[in-house]
């Protein structure tokens, strides 16, 4: 299934791309992108102001807000490393066709969020200024029972700058991660327990240590490599690398998705900062995690190595895990149907436990093998 062509059965009117008015922060090539999916998505993006613990100002941080509220658990969707809340544009209608409360959501740093204003904490990064990557889970300020949580990410170190937070939360939230999306939603289902319910990851990047060496990189060499990593060509390279089968044409517009964020002025300074500060490492926290977890991999995964999904899967006090058949590393973009059915029936209270077969992979270091279960979910 492409999903240039078909982006799944139960659409609906609300994810027809019908050309109008973008957002007028988005970087003006938003206007190139063909994919009718991420055009609808990218037209549904707001900045809303968060008050921050660490500043007297408010942050414009962007997010694609649900069309209705419910009483139930509201659906938090993470992305992946360096991406934007846009790779979600054709699983997102499909978790509001379900008729859950879904929220898609920027880290502060990537995505679409205001860095640039003069009043701003995380303006002017160049020089001698230390930034903190953070990411604020109360982007959400409208929701009816917001959180007032905010993760500061300095030098590898988390700290809580609002602990009044406590107070506000009443719904605690499905979080999805997927890649290193997993690592923040690990992290922070580890030191806010009370703000999750249920854990979603999704080809799970938690694995790596943090930014590793790039942290000793002089900042010349690592604003050289960023300047790389926005290039046209690594993104058509990355875009090979995590989807299973893609046309060359659907592969240079996905691209342009990819790195749109990427195009606004803070991008650069915000990505090395991250680089440099020596981003998520979360390996030790992932035992620590007492909260229901689906794990879903797509078998074809060329980025993860898919024998750590059941790495993944002994390590978690409380998961199961499903694999997908023919998908690469971004299941939720490749096959959004599918991804769509595992959230809404993971989400749903009460939902019966689905029967799984047995499936045989070999351990990490390949002499030995293990048996655990996994449902092997077929296209629909």
């Amino acid at each position: 299934m492409h999903l240039g062509v078909n982006c799944g059965g139960r659409l609906g009117t609300n994810v027809i791309a019908v050309d109008g008015e973008f957002p007028s922060f988005l970087p003006k090539e938003v206007k190139e992108i063909k994919d009718p999916f991420a055009r609808t998505l990218a037209q549904r993006i707001q900045r809303l102001p968060v008050k921050v613990g660490f500043s007297e100002s408010c942050i414009m941080s962007s997010c694609v807000k649900p069309r209705f509220q419910h009483d139930t658990d509201p659906v938090v969707l993470l992305h992946c490393f360096d991406s934007s809340c846009l790779e979600w544009r054709c699983t997102y209608p499909l978790l509001e066709d379900a008729a859950l409360e879904t929220w898609a959501i920027d880290i502060l740093g990537w995505g679409f969020s205001d860095l640039g204003s003069s009043s701003n904490p995380y303006s002017n990064f160049r020089g001698e200024r230390e930034y903190n990557f953070s990411l604020s889970s109360d982007f959400l300020p409208a929701m009816r029972h917001p959180k007032d949580i905010i993760f500061t990410r300095c030098f590898g170190k988390i700290t809580s700058r609002t602990p009044l937070w406590r107070t506000h939360i009443k719904r605690p939230m499905i979080l999805v991660g997927p890649s290193l999306g997993a690592a923040v939603a690990i992290d922070f289902a580890v030191n806010f327990p009370e703000a999750v319910e249920k854990l979603i990851l999704i080809n799970a990047s938690v694995y790596a240590e943090g930014t590793g060496l790039l942290t000793k990189l002089p900042k010349f060499l690592a604003y050289a490599g960023v300047s790389l990593l926005k290039s046209l060509p690594l993104r058509l390279y990355a875009n090979l690398l995590a989807f299973d089968d893609i046309p060359l044409s659907k592969c240079f517009d996905w691209a342009n998705v990819g790195r749109l964020h990427c195009l606004l002025p803070w991008w650069e300074d915000a990505t090395v900062n991250y680089m440099l500060s020596g981003g998520y490492n979360v390996v030790n926290q992932i035992k620590q995690v007492n909260k229901k977890v689906l794990v879903i991999w797509g078998e074809c995964d060329n980025i993860v190595n898919s024998k750590l999904a059941m790495r993944l899967h002994g390590e978690l006090p409380d998961a199961s895990v499903h694999q997908i058949p023919d998908c690469g590393h971004l299941p939720h973009v490749e096959k959004p149907e599918i991804v769509a059915r595992l959230i809404a029936d993971f989400a749903r209270p009460g939902a019966p436990k689905e029967e799984q077969e047995p499936i045989v992979l070999n351990s990490v270091d390949g002499k030995n093998t293990f048996l655990f279960n996994v449902l092997r979910v077929e296209n629909a």
